[in-house]
């Protein structure tokens, strides 16, 4: 009797046998297939210890500890939120140098789904045959965008359950999604939390603007209004820098970054609320742009609030812009200076860095 929860995994067109992979008989042919096969190597030896580095939401960016049971639990939460099981086909399209796609591994050998590996690229669906079944796969928002702009849209159709994690996604996104049939979920967690504790249904019946945790985490907003996580599988509380609205005991809205908070004229802005409310401007008027709120020193208001705007700005004009945000938001949460042409800077796992895009800003 095998001891393997499937015989083989799909990675980019190949079949390799589980087996193959943990006696070092499969070669890799990319850093993503080297990544993919190191982890499963792993899962199948006698560690239960796993090294992770965060990704730096809660703080500094460091290498943690995580275990095999950990992992095992997290994976089941999931499973029993979205009803995952045995001989559903998952597609990992994440690198599982990060903990999404780790986990997308470690939810696959759990429960039995076959793995469909893919070097993570714009639109993974490229890389699958048309007649290779996808029931559940985890995505960043650039790639759910790249699928919904393309001729494999209808895949997001017959796909049951898709996560999208890594930033958040903006309104055209949101009504563009309600036309389709698969189940699509804004995931909130980090590394320290082992993957995901909430998802928040974007389309469907369910959809709503709150985030519904997984079974067993219990949530509390601390005094400064930041999310705090209890979850049977980690040894510790997670106090998180995500300010939230607690609405129940397993329901809440995340608002914004504290660290983001600007402070200008004696009024604490929270950049995240602003965007949103832009967000919705930019949808109507089909402004395609990325842009985030900012702020440079003001000798008058301490902090002058300012919007930063990816590339030249579409189908809108500067002037016209204005006028919109002083019709729709407070007169303090309107930026004082619009800045367009700006290259967004990033970090290594594809965040925006609010700091360092904005130092390219002169006062």
């Amino acid at each position: 009797m095998s001891t393997y929860p499937f015989d083989s995994i799909t990675i980019n067109g190949r079949e390799i046998l589980l087996a193959d992979v943990v006696e070092n008989a499969a070669l890799p042919e990319s850093g993503f297939e080297a990544s993919t096969f190191l982890f499963i190597k792993k899962w199948f030896s006698a560690s239960d210890t796993f090294a992770q580095k965060t990704s730096g939401s809660t703080g500094a960016p460091k290498e943690i500890v995580i275990t095999r049971e950990q992992m095992i639990v997290s994976a089941k939460l999931t499973a029993e939120a979205l009803r995952l099981k045995n001989g559903d086909h998952a597609l990992l399209c994440l690198d599982p140098e990060y903990i999404a796609g780790k986990m997308m591994l470690v939810r696959s050998l759990v429960t039995g789904m076959k793995i469909v590996a893919v070097n993570p690229v714009a639109n993974p669906f490229r890389k699958i045959p048309r007649n290779v079944r996808v029931d559940f796969v985890a995505i960043v928002p650039m790639q759910l965008i790249e699928i919904i702009q393309s001729d494999l849209a209808y895949r997001l159709n017959s796909t049951k359950n898709i996560l999208v994690g890594g930033a958040a996604l903006d309104q055209g996104i949101k009504k563009k999604l309600s036309t389709f049939d698969g189940r699509v979920y804004a995931t909130y967690g980090m590394t320290e939390t082992i993957s995901h504790i909430a998802l928040q249904s974007i389309n469907g019946p369910a959809a709503s603007e709150y985030f519904t945790v997984l079974p067993g985490i219990k949530i509390n907003a601390d005094e400064r209004g930041c999310l705090e996580i209890n979850a049977p599988h980690l040894d510790e509380k997670v106090v998180t820098n995500d300010l939230v609205e607690i609405n129940d005991a397993r329901h809440f809205k995340w608002l914004g970054r504290i660290d983001n908070v600007i402070n200008t004229g004696g009024k604490k802005i929270i950049p995240e609320k602003i965007e949103d409310q832009i967000n919705r401007l930019f949808a109507q008027q089909m402004v395609r742009n990325k842009f985030f709120i900012s702020s440079i020193p003001d000798p008058v208001l301490g902090n002058k609030l300012i919007l930063i705007i990816e590339g030249a700005l579409e189908n809108i004009t500067v002037e016209t812009l204005k006028s919109h945000l002083r019709e729709n938001l407070r007169n303090y949460e309107v930026p004082k200076k619009i800045y367009t042409n700006i290259n967004f800077v990033l970090t290594k796992n594809g965040k925006l860095n609010r700091t360092e895009t904005t130092q390219q800003i002169g006062n």
